[in-house]
């Protein structure tokens, strides 16, 4: 695979660079800068309205449905340079970009489409995930929460549960819900994919207090929350399909495509080594970088190969993991070599240094990644079993129904 740009894609990239030079700065969020999930959220918003408005946002999406029509590869190149700045576009919007519209694209009605996809990509409508439980979170399909069908024959919907690590869920409109329907069935055939309403009654968001002093997580309560049937995505039972692509997309969407050594360098430049030069005067710092842009540059590479797979109907499987397994490990490393060379003031630093004080955040936060769509044990599983086709794990629950299971 050429990884050059061939000439129309250099002319995509001039394009969509000095757009962002024009646009992207105005929303950028200043370095050390401390904000409340409410304006972070109303910042999001913004961005992807400006974005819809410049005709950025959905690259992929057909023109109907709001987007552009562009190829995978163009919104790689996109991603790249968008990522150039520090925008705000953390979960609040990628969860609606990454993770909701995928699903819908692929599994939804023409009608579910029409309802949520442009609206999403103008930024009126927002997303969190309730997958997660406090009993299932790497083994997803264990879930619990469950729906029945309301005794008025209306065809609705009545679901009882409780959702965990729901990021954002106190602030957006909408949810992508998978819960279990079936428990006579195998644990994975038994789950029914959902879009739901946030503001529904019997619907409770608590935010939990994170090792970071923020509070992005939340539980979710579900209590007798109504749900019509025209909000079911995908057949009864097809919930474990969807839930699979909604992890693609959020695995190939992890941030291969932002350059973490290039800000590092920056900053081992601007460190003085306590002998009249900079940090990158080592030698062992500097062999320590360039292992850490070669590891970037690889899954670069490999990112836009899968999604160029994507943008061809093919599917990456568990190649997608990859891109996130080693995103996750390469973010928590950079940030702690960012740590040791600020020595001391990494720990405290000083009045005014805001940059070590980022460092300090992404860091603590770097943890989350190693778990966050897909734990690093789980995905090094599946690489093992399905990429590199090595003997899988015993399995005692294969075949047995879920109501059978203990719990």
């Amino acid at each position: 695979m050429d990884f050059n740009d061939s000439p129309e894609e250099a002319a995509f990239r001039a394009e969509a660079r000095a757009w962002l030079a024009a646009h992207a700065p105005a929303h950028e969020i200043p370095p050390g800068a401390k904000m409340s999930d409410t304006e972070e959220a109303a910042r999001g918003r913004a961005w992807i309205r400006e974005l819809y408005e410049g005709g950025w946002s959905g690259l992929t999406f057909s023109r109907e449905l709001g987007g552009r029509g562009a190829s995978g590869i163009e919104a790689v190149i996109f991603a790249e340079e968008e990522g150039r700045y520090h925008l705000p576009k953390g979960p609040f919007v990628s969860i609606g970009t990454g993770m909701a519209l995928p699903v819908i694209a692929r599994h939804g009605t023409e009608e579910q489409k029409a309802r949520f996809v442009e609206p999403t990509l103008k930024g009126e409508i927002t997303w969190c995930q309730l997958f997660s439980e406090p009993a299932a979170g790497s083994d997803l399909a264990g879930l619990r929460t469950k729906a029945v069908r309301a005794d008025d024959g209306s065809g609705d919907w009545i679901v009882n549960g409780q959702k965990v690590w729901s990021s954002w869920a106190h602030l957006t409109d909408w949810g992508i819900l998978v819960v279990r329907t079936d428990p006579g069935v195998p644990k994975h055939k038994g789950l029914t994919f959902f879009l739901v309403d946030m503001k529904t009654p019997g619907i409770e968001t608590r935010p939990i207090r994170q090792i970071s002093g923020a509070s992005e997580f939340n539980e979710t309560f579900l209590t007798d929350v109504r749900i019509p049937d025209a909000n079911r995505l995908g057949a009864e039972g097809e919930g474990w399909a969807c839930c699979m692509t909604v992890l693609m997309g959020e695995r190939l969407g992890s941030g291969a495509h932002r350059s973490g050594v290039a800000t590092l360098l920056d900053y081992a430049a601007a460190t003085p080594d306590g002998h009249g030069g900079t940090m990158l005067d080592d030698g062992a710092v500097r062999q320590q970088l360039a292992e850490a842009l070669a590891e970037e540059q690889g899954e670069r590479f490999f990112q836009a190969r899968l999604r160029t797979m994507v943008s061809k109907g093919e599917n990456p499987g568990a190649l997608a993991g990859m891109v996130k397994l080693a995103y996750a490990s390469r973010y928590q490393r950079t940030n702690g070599l960012a740590l040791e060379l600020r020595g001391l003031a990494g720990i405290a630093g000083e009045p005014g240094d805001s940059a070590t004080g980022d460092v300090q955040y992404d860091y603590i936060y770097s943890t989350v990644m190693r778990i966050a769509g897909g734990a690093d044990e789980v995905l090094r599983n599946q690489i093992a079993e399905r990429v590199l086709a090595m003997p899988g794990e015993v399995r005692m629950d294969k075949d047995v129904p879920f109501e059978k299971l203990k719990a």
